[in-house]
């Protein structure tokens, strides 16, 4: 399964550059960046074939984009005194704003190949393919919104209470991801297409248990043993 290779890869990454990351974030955005361009542009370019074998796996199906939007998440279940969470939450925005670089090149991507169809078949489409469409337009908006309010130097210029604001956002984006995942994988998956079935499989344990983990750490902080102590 590639999204959990490409889990498995972004904790990687975190583990290893998470001082280079932390240090200089903005050579990783170039980086980033230019990944973008290449795969948006591979075949006026004529790129390698390899190469843009590689740029498919990496930004097509979106998969590192939504690894690195996982990790994020998933940082904020762990206690506040636990080694994961105090070994990445320093980099928990470096690693956000990456996710939402490489999810551009897939939103430009589909865009480019998609428009076209949708315009041609207007409602004669699929109920979820346009449901799943018209999602993916709320997600690129809430996207930007909380990729812009990730960098520091945006959210300095904000007070601190608009900018919490805004990024409790990112449990709606982060839910509705999934939403958009199952209507695209479920017709397939239903009609007995064993990749599909097994996409399903890996993403609703990945999203649930993260529901699930979260709700239980939200009851634990409004516990009246851990706001005694807090107050």
């Amino acid at each position: 399964m590639v999204f959990l290779i490409s889990l498995i890869s972004v904790v990687l990454f975190a583990i290893v550059f998470k001082a280079p990351l932390k240090r200089a974030p903005w050579l990783f955005y170039i980086i980033g960046a230019a990944l973008v361009v290449l795969f948006v542009f591979q075949k006026p370019l004529g790129l390698p074939v390899f190469i843009q074998h590689a740029l498919f796996y990496l930004m097509h199906k979106c998969t590192v984009a939504q690894a690195l939007f996982s990790v994020v998440m998933f940082i904020g279940v762990f206690n506040e005194r636990s080694r994961v969470r105090t070994y990445l939450m320093p980099i928990r925005a470096e690693l956000s704003i990456l996710g939402c670089i490489f999810a551009l090149g897939h939103i430009i991507n589909y865009t480019i190949e998609y428009v076209p169809h949708v315009i041609a078949m207007g409602m004669n489409m699929r109920a979820t393919i346009l449901l799943s469409l018209f999602l993916a337009l709320i997600l690129t908006v809430l996207l930007v919104l909380l990729g812009v309010t990730s960098f520091n130097s945006v959210k300095r210029r904000m007070r601190a209470v608009s900018w919490k604001r805004i990024q409790l956002f990112a449990y709606v984006f982060y839910a509705m991801i999934y939403v958009h995942l199952m209507l695209l994988l479920l017709p397939s998956a239903l009609l007995g297409g064993s990749t599909a079935q097994v996409s399903v499989v890996v993403y609703t344990v990945v999203f649930v248990s993260y529901a699930v983990l979260r709700t239980l750490k939200a009851i634990r902080d409004r516990s009246p043993a851990r706001a005694v102590p807090a107050a």
